[in-house]
């Protein structure tokens, strides 16, 4: 990590924190500043920018490496759902905190219902900052990857401020990753 990377090929990124979809042509210099929860977050010249694990080879990352990583998430599949729901949470995170959504204590509420005989997972998350373009983008992360847990036929990742957050809602664990502790 930290070391300059010229882009492959084009990629696709999402610009931090504005949300905006950006494309980096290749040859472009970046430096790979976190790789977590299946993407990656890169320092360009332009700023931060967010490129997913599908896009890893334009970084020169073994694309196998990381599908093993991601796998490993996926290995409590015969835990009780709710379980694995808050698993697939954990593999979620702010670009730029290298903390889970979970232990930064964004997620307020995670519940699993029957709704017309289809097993729906209703999430209510914040962000740390009501103004960040990245929220759409990480509540659809948190969808998506819910979404891969076999039984779950739908799951609603919604974007509340009440009540608003603050650094008190962090985890112990999420603490000690950032130094607070």
């Amino acid at each position: 990590m930290h070391e300059e990377i010229s882009l492959i090929r084009e990629v696709d990124a999402i610009q931090i924190p504005s949300g905006d979809t950006i494309t980096l042509p290749a040859g472009t210099p970046v430096y790979i500043t976190q790789r977590l929860g299946g993407t990656f977050t890169v320092a360009t010249s332009a700023g931060l920018a967010r490129i997913s694990s599908t896009d890893a080879d334009a970084l020169g990352v073994d694309l196998e490496a990381e599908k093993q990583k991601q796998a490993a998430a996926h290995a409590l599949k015969d835990a009780p759902l709710e379980e694995q729901v808050w698993a697939q949470l954990k593999s979620v995170y702010d670009p730029e905190i290298p903390v889970d959504i979970v232990n930064l204590g964004l997620v307020y509420d995670c519940g699993l219902e029957e709704i017309d005989g289809k097993t729906v997972v209703q999430v209510k998350m914040t962000l740390t900052a009501p103004g960040c373009g990245m929220g759409p983008v990480i509540a659809a992360d948190a969808q998506a990857k819910i979404m891969t847990i076999e039984g779950i036929d739908d799951a609603r990742v919604e974007l509340v401020w009440d009540p608003a957050w603050n650094q008190d809602m962090i985890t112990e664990e999420g603490k000690m990753k950032l130094g607070m502790i």
